[in-house]
C-alpha cells in the first residue's frame, strides 16, 4: 500500500503546490485587526482540505468572549481495525507575521512565486507563510490526502487529532485556555508532533529535541509630563532616551553573559558529550554569517561557548527595537516624556518565563534614573521544552525521515527558536513532542523575501506519508 500512496504524492506534486500557493494567497495576518477575517478565511481552506482527507473537522472560536480571538481547526481520524498505535496530536499555525517593510519584497508577499533557487538545484516558493508554517502544514495535509485517495482510509487509520492555531505569530493568547477547555479531549493523545522548526540543511533531515521558551517584555521610562524645548531643559532634566539606554547597556557583563540576579537559575550545564555531538555536525559559523552579509568577526555572543552552543543550549537578552522623540523627517529639538523598549530572552532548559519577566523588571527599577518612571509590560512567552529521545514515536519519525531522504540518517538536533506550545502541552497534558521540520537557515523566516525550496516540501510530504506508515505498524516495531 505505501508504494501506491508514495506514487500518488509524486504524481500529483503540481496540484499540491498549487493548493499550497492557494492558501499562501490569503494574507492571514493575526496580529492586525485589519485582517481578521482573512485570518478565518484561512482557517476554512484548512478545514476543507482535513475534509477532503476524511477527517471529521470543527472550527472552534478562541478568545473571551468566544470570537474574540482567532479560530482553532481541530480534526480527528479513527484509528483502523487492528491499529495498535499511538494517538497523535499534530499541531500547526495558519497565521502568518505581517510582511512589512513590503517594499524590500522582490515580489508581493502574499503573491506566491516559484522560482529557481539561487546558487541552488531546483526551485523555491516564495511568498509570506510559505515555510512559517503554511507551507510545512502543508506536507502533512498532503500526505493525509495521498493516504486517502491511495489508500483508501482516512490518514492510513492512524488515530490522528489535528490542532492548527490561528494566534502562534501574535503570541498564542488564546491558546492555553483552549488547552484547558478541551484538556479531557486532548489529554486522550500519547505525542504530538509539529512540523515548524528545521534540518542541518538541503539533504540533511534533522529532528528537533529542544526548543527555547521565551518571554517578552516591553519597558516604558518616563520623564516629564510634556516633550521639552532642549535649548531651555537640555542639561537640566532628565532625557529618557539618554537614560533608558544607559540603563539598558548594563544587561550585559564584558563576556556577554547577562546581569539580572537569578537569570541562569535552571540552565544546565553541557556535557561533554553533547557538545562532542554537536561539534561532529559540522556547522561552519563562518559560512553562516557570510549568507547574512557578515564577517568572521561578528561570532559574538557569551564567551565560553561555540556559536551553535549559544544557540541550541544558552539564554539570551536581545533588544528588539527602541522608540522614542522624534524619528520623522527634517529636524525637532525635543526632549520627549518618554522613551521605550521591547526587550525579550530565550530561554533553555528549565527557566521560567514569569520568573524571568519579574526579575527583569525588578532589575530595571532597582536602577531607575533620577527624576524618571517605569511603565513595566508582559507581553508574554513560553516555556522551554526538552524531550525525550529514546521514545519509539520519535525512533519512527526518524526511520520515516531515513527513507524519506534515500538513507540518509536524520540528526538530533535544538534549535534556537521558540515554540511555547510545546511547553505548554508538557505542562499541561504531560505529552512529548516530536518536532520534525523541513525549513532552512536560509528561508528568510520572518522577513522580506520568505521562501520554501520545494525540495524541501517533496521531502516532508514523504517523510509524513512514511511517518504514518511507520505508526501504522508500530505495534510490531516497538
Amino acid at each position: 500500500m505505501i508504494s501506491n500512496v508514495l506514487a500518488y504524492l509524486a504524481a500529483n506534486e503540481s496540484a499540491s503546490i498549487a493548493r499550497l500557493c492557494e492558501w499562501l494567497r490569503i494574507p492571514s495576518v493575526s496580529t492586525d485587526p485589519a485582517y481578521k477575517a482573512e485570518t478565518a478565511r484561512a482557517a476554512d481552506w484548512a478545514a476543507d482540505q482535513l475534509r477532503e482527507s476524511g477527517l471529521r473537522v470543527e472550527i472552534l472560536p478562541t478568545g473571551d468572549p468566544a470570537g474574540d480571538g482567532h479560530p482553532i481547526v481541530l480534526a480527528e481520524s479513527d484509528a483502523g481495525p487492528d491499529y495498535k498505535g499511538p494517538h497523535v496530536l499534530f499541531y500547526g499555525h495558519y497565521d502568518v507575521q505581517p510582511a512589512d517593510p513590503l517594499e524590500l519584497w522582490d515580489s508581493p508577499p502574499f503573491e506566491p512565486v516559484i522560482k529557481p533557487a539561487e546558487g541552488e538545484v531546483g526551485e523555491r516558493i516564495v511568498a509570506r507563510g510559505a515555510v512559517d508554517d503554511k507551507g510545512q502544514v502543508a506536507t502533512f495535509l498532503e500526505a493525509l490526502r495521498a493516504w486517502k485517495e491511495a489508500g483508501g482510509i482516512a490518514a492510513g487509520g492512524v488515530r490522528f487529532t489535528v490542532l492548527l492555531e490561528g494566534e502562534e505569530e501574535s503570541g498564542s493568547v488564546n491558546l492555553d485556555r483552549f488547552v484547558r477547555q478541551q484538556a479531557e479531549r486532548l489529554g486522550k493523545c500519547d505525542v504530538c508532533v509539529i512540523s515548524d522548526t528545521g534540518m542541518l540543511g538541503r539533504g540533511r533531515p534533522a529532528i528537533t529535541y529542544g526548543v527555547r521558551g521565551l518571554a517578552y517584555t516591553e519597558v516604558v521610562l518616563h520623564g516629564a509630563d510634556q516633550d521639552l524645548h532642549s535649548g531651555m531643559w537640555g542639561g537640566r532634566s532628565p532625557n529618557p532616551i539618554s537614560e533608558l539606554v544607559k540603563v539598558l547597556a548594563q544587561l550585559w557583563d564584558a563576556d556577554r553573559r547577562v546581569t539580572i540576579p537569578g537569570f541562569y537559575d535552571g540552565v544546565r550545564e553541557l556535557n561533554a558529550a553533547e557538545r562532542a555531538e554537536w561539534e561532529a555536525l559540522g556547522f561552519d559559523q563562518t559560512d553562516a554569517l557570510r549568507k547574512i552579509g557578515l564577517g568572521p568577526e561578528a561570532d559574538v555572543g557569551e564567551a565560553g561557548f561555540s556559536a551553535l552552543e549559544r544557540e541550541w543550549a544558552r539564554p539570551t537578552a536581545e533588544l528588539n527595537g527602541i522608540v522614542g522623540g522624534y524619528t520623522g523627517a527634517g529636524a525637532k529639538t525635543v526632549i520627549p516624556s518618554h522613551a521605550s523598549a521591547k526587550v525579550s530572552f530565550r530561554l533553555v532548559d528549565d527557566q521560567d518565563p514569569a520568573k524571568i519577566t519579574e526579575a527583569f523588571f525588578a532589575w530595571c527599577k532597582a536602577r531607575t534614573p533620577a527624576g524618571c518612571r517605569w511603565e513595566c509590560i508582559d507581553h508574554g512567552g513560553g516555556d522551554p521544552a526538552t524531550v525525550a529521545t529514546d521514545s519509539p514515536a520519535l525512533a519512527a519519525a526518524r526511520r520515516a525521515l531515513r527513507e524519506a531522504a534515500h538513507g540518509t540518517e536524520a540528526a538530533l538536533i535544538k534549535t534556537g527558536g521558540s515554540i511555547p506550545v510545546a511547553g505548554m502541552l508538557k505542562k499541561e497534558l504531560g505529552l512529548e513532542t516530536i518536532f520534525m521540520g523541513f525549513g532552512l537557515d536560509d528561508d528568510r523566516v520572518h522577513s522580506p523575501n520568505e521562501k520554501f525550496e520545494l525540495e524541501c516540501f517533496r521531502l516532508g510530504a514523504r517523510a509524513h506519508v512514511l511517518l504514518i506508515d511507520e505508526l501504522r505498524r508500530m505495534d510490531s516495531r516497538t
